[in-house]
């Protein structure tokens, strides 16, 4: 496989089309090695359209999902970040080139050890690995943006309350077969505002509530 055709392809194919146009989200990811952050047993699927797998049941979101959440979350570099979901590393790697600092949460003890060597051999230095809960994240400390690499059945309002005025929430929210990737803004102390980005889906978070869907 031609790495830099089909990264070149991923981009101009995939990742363009789907309203991606930030010149310097595009150049970002042209610069960071999508491949070096997938298994080996997955590498021919680096550049496709679709999640790729990780252990623990995990995957990896499709590109142009994380670079359309990349660009709409206009993370700047003054910002602190938080990702639940840190997977193999891969967004948390694109968002330490945006951000001052991003703190990677992840469930999965294997996942963490593959996340801290990627990230490592990719010089991610102001991104930090941690062995953690998400859906329980107990530490005093407030962020400019919180992403979650993975879908919820519902935003979590105790997340929300972690965010500094002005501060941004990526997530996927729903239920099979659509769900939907929505950015919630804290417009004041007391106010939200939530836009839709577009439909997809993507792998559960774990620890997260599953309320039921009926209603009556």
């Amino acid at each position: 496989m031609n790495i830099e055709q089909a990264r070149f392809n991923m981009i101009e194919q995939q990742i363009r089309p789907w309203n991606v146009l930030d010149a310097g989200i595009l150049d970002l990811l042209g610069a960071v090695r999508r491949e070096d952050f997938v298994p080996p047993a997955y590498r021919a699927l680096a550049f496709v359209d679709t999640e790729i797998p990780l252990p623990c049941g995990q995957n990896m979101l499709a590109p142009k999902v994380e670079a359309r959440i990349l660009q709409e979350l206009a993370v700047r570099k003054d910002e602190w970040v938080l990702e639940i979901g840190a997977g193999s590393g891969f967004m948390a790697a694109l968002l330490g080139h945006r951000a001052a600092a991003v703190q990677t949460l992840e469930l999965h003890e294997e996942l963490v050890a593959m996340a801290r060597g990627n990230l490592q051999r990719a010089g991610a230095g102001n991104v930090t690995v941690e062995h953690g809960d998400g859906a329980h994240y107990a530490k005093r400390a407030e962020f400019d943006v919180i992403v979650l690499s993975g879908s919820v059945a519902e935003v979590p309002q105790d997340l929300l309350q972690r965010l500094r005025p002005g501060g941004r929430l990526a997530a996927v929210v729903g239920f099979e077969p659509v769900m939907r990737a929505q950015i919630v803004t804290r417009a004041t102390e007391n106010d939200f505002v939530t836009r839709d980005l577009f439909d997809t889906v993507a792998t559960r978070l774990e620890q997260f509530p599953e309320p039921s869907r009926f209603r009556f």
